[in-house]
């Protein structure tokens, strides 16, 4: 297991009662390592770089596994299927409707508003997704370029 793998997050795979195979490994370690906004795409790509022999299958598999376990979840932004981000924490994100950009930004005001609603419906709050949907800069330059 690499340094930066979350024995946490093994321990939750274990305790799930998955098995923890050298495949299903490098895309832990992938998805740990890299964080948001990965598609299964990069993820095989990067995870056959960490264990070669890992399969297709193996990504979606995991994947799915980690959605339904709470530790990732899909968004989905135009037509290019899913990407994933870590389920917990606050997730803000400006996404560009035209290219599919996708950009963090880390101020959030739903702070205050998760603090409310929990008081006001007795609801836990794990994580929030705030998306804000436009064009993003090249995109409005690219649109004011007159044709030539």
């Amino acid at each position: 297991m690499s340094q930066d793998m979350s024995p946490e997050l093994v321990r939750r795979l274990r305790e799930a009662g998955y098995k923890i195979t050298p495949p299903r490994l490098a895309v832990l370690e992938v998805i740990q390592r890299e964080g948001e906004h990965l598609n299964p795409n990069e993820i095989l790509a990067q995870a056959q770089a960490i264990h070669p022999q890992t399969g297709r299958a193996t990504v979606y598999r995991t994947l799915e596994l980690l959605t339904n376990l709470g530790i990732v979840r899909p968004i989905y932004v135009g037509d290019s299927g899913p990407t994933y981000i870590r389920a917990e924490g606050g997730h803000h994100h400006l996404v560009c409707s035209h290219c599919g950009r996708i950009l963090d930004f880390e101020q959030c005001v739903a702070d205050s508003m998760e603090r409310e609603l929990e008081a006001r419906f007795g609801f836990q709050i794990k994580s929030h997704l705030l998306e804000f949907y436009g064009l993003c800069a090249d995109c409005r330059r690219d649109d004011t370029t007159p044709a030539g």
